[in-house]
């Protein structure tokens, strides 16, 4: 009996191809919950850190709602509910888009830098239980199948 089979209480797989897929989904919803309960302490959501990510990366331009949305790991994001909350504890700045008045423009503020620097000093610890688990070439082989996974996104 496989480590999933007995953490769902199940052997109904149809296949090994059904039981990879059951074990994406479910590795991929605890680490989504341990990634959850790290920011809680930071006072954000992930969704709420991947915003301000992708605005430090290309800090000090400006990123629009709509870019925002393309880059963001989950696409089912309300970017603007986000923005506006991000917005509100000053993490953020918005201003109208001067080419386009319809659009806003988005920048991380220096109170978001600080954040992130601060949450960058513990980021790690998400990573110890596939650090204490797969060895470097475990990790490699792991990202390839994966990378080649997602050739069919």
């Amino acid at each position: 009996m496989s480590n999933l089979e007995k953490l769902i209480a199940t052997k109904a797989f149809t296949n090994d191809y059904h039981r990879g897929m059951v074990s994406l989904v479910f590795v991929g919803n605890w680490m989504v919950d341990r990634h959850q309960q790290f920011f809680k302490q930071y006072d954000i959501t992930m969704q709420q850190f991947n915003i301000l990510r992708i605005l430090r990366g290309q800090h000090p331009k400006v990123a629009s709602i709509n870019s925002l949305k393309e880059r963001m790991l989950d696409k089912m994001s309300d970017v603007s509910r986000l923005v506006q909350r991000l917005k509100k504890a000053g993490l953020i700045d918005t201003k109208s888009c001067e080419m386009d008045r319809r659009a806003v423009d988005v920048s991380i503020t220096a109170k978001g830098l600080e954040l992130l620097k601060t949450i960058d000093l513990e980021l790690h610890t998400l990573e110890d239980n596939l650090k204490d688990t797969l060895n470097d070439g475990e990790i490699q082989q792991l990202n390839h199948l994966l990378d080649k996974i997602l050739t069919n996104y």
